[in-house]
């Protein structure tokens, strides 16, 4: 990621927080934005500081033009590769409470993947503000499963694909699949997926008041809540979430999993005790200054290798 795009983010960040928390007039949320912001910053710097050494996405692709200017997907490819071959693939959400965030949060995930000998797809979308909403967003993430499955011959591609979002970037592509894309003008496009991997997923938004401001009014939650929208067709679906997560509560993921499998679905539920949102053990702030297990992140990452296994995608066998 060059410069130019980090700048950007920062800048993007602080415009969006900055105004909205002067009309909230609320401390405790501009100290924990405040915090947020300058771990976004330090990741940045690690970012940009370890990017001659971490593998570069090998195609950046332009998926879909909105207002003129055009949302990016980075592809990442198995460093093993045979002339002709055709990969399963992921396709990577990051979080960021709809409003912040950046594809490249997903990039060591899209590397992981890569590693396990699928082709790794980390996705932006549109972020919330003015008059842009998770609606939007959603949009985007249809759109970007679409291209998927439509260029799927000419970059390899086996046409199986798996949606991994995390935190609000789950709630968008669990959508996907509960809550079902709108046709656009291509009706044959299809926006089907073959898994779900979910991380710390934000699931049951019925409550979910940021999420309700974040509508605008346009829509109410349920109508985006991937929990309430369960239907047959529904993925299999693989949750990883802390047992006291305060941001997006492992009940959202009890329900939606309970819904699936009584439609006769595969919805498997990985709880980690003592962690919150992200696994974080740093459980007094749940919005910034993550510290994840390493014990509970690992096994998380093997438990979804493990499912992607279980459901048919083809993995390189492990060294």
């Amino acid at each position: 990621m060059g410069m130019k795009m980090l700048v950007r983010r920062a800048a993007q960040y602080i415009r969006k927080n900055v105004r909205r928390l002067t009309v909230r007039e609320n401390l405790m949320r501009l100290t924990a934005s405040l915090c947020t912001l300058i771990w976004f910053c330090a990741v940045a710097h690690s970012l940009a500081a370890q990017q001659d050494g971490a593998r570069a996405p090998s195609d950046t692709i332009r998926y879909r033009e909105v207002g003129g200017s055009w949302l990016n997907a980075y592809l990442f490819r198995p460093e093993v590769r045979r002339q002709g071959d055709r990969y399963d693939t992921v396709l990577l959400f990051h979080g960021g409470g709809w409003d912040t965030g950046a594809p490249e949060w997903t990039f060591p995930a899209a590397r992981r993947f890569a590693e396990w000998g699928m082709v790794a797809i980390a996705v932006e979308y549109q972020l919330s503000g003015n008059n842009v909403t998770p609606i939007e967003a959603f949009e985007d993430v249809c759109k970007a499963i679409g291209w998927a499955h439509k260029h799927a011959v000419e970059y390899g591609l086996t046409g199986r694909l798996a949606g991994y979002g995390v935190s609000a970037g789950a709630q968008l592509v669990a959508a996907t699949a509960t809550v079902g894309c709108p046709l656009g003008e291509n009706e044959e496009e299809s926006s089907e997926l073959d898994a779900l991997l979910l991380w710390s997923p934000a699931l049951d938004m019925r409550r979910d008041q940021w999420f309700t401001r974040m509508l605008q009014g346009r829509a109410t939650a349920s109508e985006y809540s991937p929990a309430e929208n369960v239907r047959r067709t529904t993925p299999p679906t693989s949750i990883v979430i802390g047992a006291e997560d305060t941001l997006t509560p492992f009940s959202g993921s009890r329900l939606y999993c309970d819904r699936l499998i009584a439609f006769g679905g595969i919805c498997e539920l990985n709880i980690y005790e003592g962690v919150g949102h992200l696994l974080t053990r740093n459980l007094a702030n749940q919005e910034s200054a993550f510290d994840p297990d390493p014990r509970a992140k690992a096994d998380g990452v093997e438990q979804h290798r493990r499912f992607l296994k279980e459901v048919g995608f083809a993995l390189l066998l492990r060294r």
